[in-house]
C-alpha cells in the first residue's frame, strides 16, 4: 500500500513531487487499532476527508497551506487555553515544571545540583528558630551506603518540652494573624522552594534515593501544597460567613486554629508530605512541631529553614528530628497537643490513635494517611500495551515505595498470557541504578531494614506462590540498597498478608464471571487507598468505579502521582482517616469552628432596615 502511494506521487512520470508517506507497519493486531484511530480522525468535522465532499466548502479553503494559515494568526495559542503557569488562576500560580529534554535547561540545572551534592549538610533540632544540640547521626545515601550526605543532631526530651512550651505560648498570636498574611508567608515559602530547587532536588536524590524526574515531581508537589493551602486559608479562615436568619439578629460562622499540631512525616516523600502537613497546620492558625522521618532529616531541615526565611516565626514552627517512638511518642502523649497529622504505616497509626485516646486531656484531632493493598483490574477489552506501561510505572516507579503504588494486578484470564509476556519483556528493559542518572528508571530501597522485609516476602512467595520474573541487578548496584523488581503470580488474595512496600508486583487471574467477587475481596481487605481500572467498555469501568471502596480510582491510566488541587489524595479504613490531602476539606480539618449569635435589636433595632430601598 505504501509503495503504490509513493510511486504515484514521487515518480517522474506521475506528480514528480518529493513526499514523505505515512503508512502503518506491523501485524494484523496492530493494524486494526491504527485504522480505528484514523477513521475517527478522518470522520471529524474539520478533517480533510470530511470537508472535501462538502459542497458548501470552497476548494481553495480546503487546500490552503496549514502552516501559512497558522502563521496568519496574531496569537498562536488559543486565548481561552491557559498557559501552564496560569492553569489554576486566579486561585494560585502553578508550580514550575522542568523540561529535561531541553539541553539549555537541563545542563545548568545538573551543574547546580552537582555543586549542591558536594556539600556536607549539618542539621539540628530547631526550637524557637535556634539550634538544639544532641547526638549526631549520619544520613546515608541509599544508592551508595558508603557515602554520607550529612549529619543530624537528634532532639532530646528537653527539646520536646521547650518546643511544646513555646508552641503553646505562640499559637494565639499566630492564630490572630490575618489569614491573608499567613497565606502571603506560605506563598513566599513556595517561591523560596523554587528558588532553591537545585539544592532540594539534590537532597531528595542523595538522601531519599529519588530519581531526578521523581525529585522534580516531589518539589512541584511541595510548592503546590504551599500555594493551595495558602489559598484555602484565605477562603476558609478569612472573614466569618454571615448565616441566614431573622432580622434583629446577626449570626456568623468561622474557623480558627485548634492549638499545637504535631506533624509526623514519612521518608518516601520527605519534602512533599512533610511540607504539606506543616503548611496545612500553619495555614489554619496552628503552631507546629514537625518530626521528620529518621532516614531523611536533612531535606526536611532545609524546608523548615526556608519556611522560617519566608516569615514563619521560630516559636510557631519547631523541628524535632529523632526516633519516632521516643520523640514522636513524647509529643503525641502530651495533653497540650491539639492534633496530630501522620503519614506512615497502619500499625504506627494505630499506636498513635491509642496514645491520643489514653491521654488525660482534651480529645485531639487525628489525621492519618497510611498504606494500601492497591489493585488494578484489567478486563479483556483493555489494550495490553497500555496496561503494561501503566502497571510497570505504578508498581516500580520510586522503587515501589509509594503508598499509592500498585501491589496487585488482577487480569481477566483471556488477556493474562499476553499481558504477562509483555510485563516480563518490559521489566528486562528497566534501568536500575544510580538515581542521579537520567537513564535510571528504578532507584534503591530506602535502607537495609526495608531490604530485609522485601527479601523475606519474596522468599515466602517462592513457596506460597510463583515468582515469574526478577530483574537483574548490575555490578553498579552493589554499593547500595537496591532490590530487584519482582513479578509474582498468586492464586488467592489470602497469600498477601499485609502491604509489601517495595518493587514487588503480584498478579491474580480471574474469570469474567468472578469480577464482582474479586473486587469485593479486595474491598474486604480493609484497605481503601487507590484502585486502577483498565477497560475500553465505559459502562463496565463506571460500574467498577462504583463498586470500589478505594479513595482514589484511576481509569485507563497509571495510579500514582496525584496532583494537588486536581486529584485530592487519601483513603478510608486501614488506609487512613481522611480528609484528602490536596483537597478542599483538608485545611478546615486543622481548624475548629465557632459561631457568634448577636442580638443586634438589643441596641435599638436593626439599623440596616432603614437603608432598604423600595425597588
Amino acid at each position: 500500500m505504501g509503495e503504490e502511494l509513493y510511486s504515484e506521487v514521487v515518480d517522474a512520470d506521475k506528480f514528480g513531487r518529493p513526499c514523505r508517506v505515512y503508512a502503518p507497519v506491523g501485524s494484523h493486531e496492530d493494524l486494526l487499532p491504527y485504522l480505528v484511530r484514523r477513521l475517527l480522525e478522518n470522520g471529524a468535522n474539520t478533517s480533510f476527508v470530511n470537508r472535501i465532499v462538502d459542497v458548501k466548502v470552497d476548494v481553495q479553503e480546503i487546500v490552503t497551506d496549514p502552516v501559512a494559515a497558522t502563521l496568519s494568526h496574531d496569537c498562536l495559542p488559543h486565548p481561552k487555553i491557559p498557559q501552564p503557569s496560569d492553569l489554576f488562576e486566579p486561585e494560585r500560580v502553578n508550580s514550575r515544571g522542568i523540561n529535561l529534554p531541553d539541553r539549555n535547561i537541563r545542563v545548568p540545572l545538573m551543574l547546580a545540583m552537582e555543586q549542591a551534592s558536594g556539600k556536607q549538610y549539618a542539621a539540628q533540632a530547631l526550637i524557637g528558630g535556634k539550634p538544639g544540640h544532641g547526638e549526631a547521626v549520619a544520613s546515608i545515601n541509599p544508592a551508595q551506603t558508603s557515602e554520607t550526605v550529612g549529619t543530624c543532631e537528634l532532639a532530646t526530651e528537653e527539646h520536646v518540652e521547650e518546643a511544646l512550651h513555646r508552641a503553646v505560648a505562640a499559637q494565639p498570636n499566630w492564630n490572630a494573624t490575618p489569614a491573608s498574611k499567613r497565606a502571603e508567608i506560605l506563598n513566599k515559602a513556595a517561591d523560596l522552594f523554587e528558588g532553591n530547587r537545585a539544592e532540594l532536588l539534590s537532597l531528595c536524590i542523595k538522601e531519599a534515593g529519588k530519581t531526578l524526574p521523581d525529585a522534580i515531581s516531589e518539589l512541584r508537589e511541595a510548592v503546590d501544597f504551599l500555594r493551595y493551602y495558602a489559598a484555602q486559608a484565605k477562603s476558609h479562615f478569612g472573614k466569618p460567613t454571615v448565616m441566614p436568619g431573622p432580622t434583629g439578629e446577626r449570626n456568623t460562622h468561622g474557623l480558627r486554629g485548634r492549638g499545637v499540631f504535631v506533624c509526623i512525616s514519612p521518608w518516601n516523600f520527605p519534602l512533599a508530605i512533610f511540607t504539606g502537613q506543616v503548611a496545612a497546620a500553619l495555614a489554619a492558625g496552628n503552631s507546629v512541631i514537625a518530626k521528620p522521618a529518621e532516614q531523611t532529616p536533612l531535606v526536611a531541615y532545609r524546608a523548615v529553614q526556608l519556611l522560617h526565611e519566608a516569615g514563619v516565626p521560630g516559636d510557631v514552627l519547631h523541628f524535632l528530628p529523632g526516633d519516632g517512638a521516643r520523640i514522636g511518642g513524647l509529643a503525641v502523649a502530651d495533653p497540650r497537643i491539639a492534633g496530630v497529622a501522620f503519614t506512615g504505616s497502619t500499625e504506627t497509626a494505630r499506636l498513635i490513635n491509642k496514645a491520643l485516646a489514653n491521654r488525660d486531656g482534651p480529645i485531639a484531632t487525628f489525621i492519618a494517611e497510611t498504606g494500601g493493598q492497591n489493585a488494578m483490574f484489567v478486563d479483556s477489552s483493555a489494550l495490553p500495551e497500555q496496561v503494561v506501561l501503566d502497571s510497570i510505572y505504578s508498581a516500580f516507579n520510586s522503587a515501589g515505595q509509594r503508598c499509592s503504588a500498585l501491589r496487585l494486578l488482577c487480569l481477566q484470564e483471556e488477556i493474562a498470557p499476553r499481558v504477562m509476556e509483555l510485563l516480563v519483556g518490559h521489566m528486562d528493559e528497566l534501568s536500575i541504578g544510580d538515581p542521579a542518572l537520567l537513564s535510571t528508571d528504578v532507584g534503591p530501597a530506602i535502607d537495609d531494614a526495608a531490604m530485609e522485609l522485601l527479601a523475606e516476602h519474596v522468599e515466602r512467595m517462592q513457596v506460597d506462590a510463583k515468582v515469574v520474573h526478577r530483574c537483574e541487578l548490575n555490578a553498579a548496584t552493589g554499593g547500595g540498597t537496591f532490590f530487584a523488581p519482582t513479578l509474582v503470580e498468586i492464586d488467592s488474595l489470602d497469600t498477601l498478608r499485609r502491604e509489601v512496600f517495595g518493587p514487588v508486583l503480584h498478579v491474580l487471574r480471574y474469570k469474567s464471571k468472578d469480577l464482582a467477587a474479586t473486587v469485593a475481596a479486595v474491598n474486604a481487605t480493609g484497605y481503601g487507598l487507590t484502585m486502577g481500572l483498565h477497560s475500553r467498555i465505559d459502562s463496565r469501568a463506571t460500574k467498577l468505579a462504583e463498586m470500589s471502596g478505594a479513595g482514589n480510582i484511576y481509569i485507563n491510566r497509571n495510579m500514582i502521582g496525584a496532583v494537588v488541587g486536581v486529584q485530592p489524595f487519601g483513603g478510608r479504613g486501614l488506609s487512613g482517616t481522611g480528609p484528602k490531602a490536596g483537597g478542599p476539606h483538608y485545611v478546615p480539618r486543622f481548624g475548629t469552628e465557632y459561631t457568634v449569635s448577636n442580638n443586634i435589636s438589643a441596641v435599638g433595632g436593626n439599623a440596616s432596615l432603614l437603608s432598604l430601598g423600595t425597588d
